[in-house]
């Protein structure tokens, strides 16, 4: 009887590691790439390369047609500029694009004040350069921060110039 419910459990287990290892092997990349619509490129790709420190690695543009026939645009072209962390093909894909118009919903001032994607966070080696390269931009930095989460981390709150927030946690030096 004992042997007959070790058998049973080992079989549970070994059906339970084969679907959760099928699940996690249904991917090609480990990553996911966000892509954003911003209002004006210009000056969200000056946020996030020269303030928060991305690169740019690349950009394409999806044709009116593609756009159309893939349900992505309506048939409106646009062109996507990619931003990672750092340029390897490890680093998600921060995506952004612009239709040269504002959005039609107001600017949240609380991640609570709307649904969806509301904010993003980037773990830094350190975020006193980029706290330097924030406030010469004049970048609004939001609570009070930075709040230090422990002796090593610190917590800094700020939001791009469409009003996504970008929590940035790091060591102050």
């Amino acid at each position: 009887m004992q042997k007959s419910i070790s058998r049973s459990l080992l079989t549970f287990s070994a059906l339970l590691l084969c679907s959760l290892v099928h699940a996690q092997s249904n991917f090609t990349s480990k990553t996911i790439g966000v892509g954003v619509v911003v209002a004006d490129m210009e000056r969200s790709l000056n946020f996030y390369v020269n303030g928060i420190g991305m690169v740019k690695t690349g950009n394409f543009t999806i044709n009116a047609e593609f756009g159309k026939r893939g349900g992505l645009t309506g048939g409106e072209a646009v062109e996507v500029n990619i931003l990672k962390l750092e340029n390897s093909p490890e680093a998600s894909d921060w995506k952004l694009m612009s239709f040269g118009k504002k959005a039609t919903h107001p600017t949240q001032k609380f991640i609570q004040d709307d649904n969806g994607p509301q904010y993003i966070t980037i773990q830094v080696k350190s975020l006193k350069p980029i706290i330097e390269r924030l406030k010469a931009q004049k970048v609004t930095f939001l609570g009070s921060t930075p709040t230090p989460l422990s002796k090593d981390a610190h917590f800094v709150l700020v939001q791009d110039p469409d009003g996504t927030f970008v929590e940035l946690i790091g060591p102050m030096e």
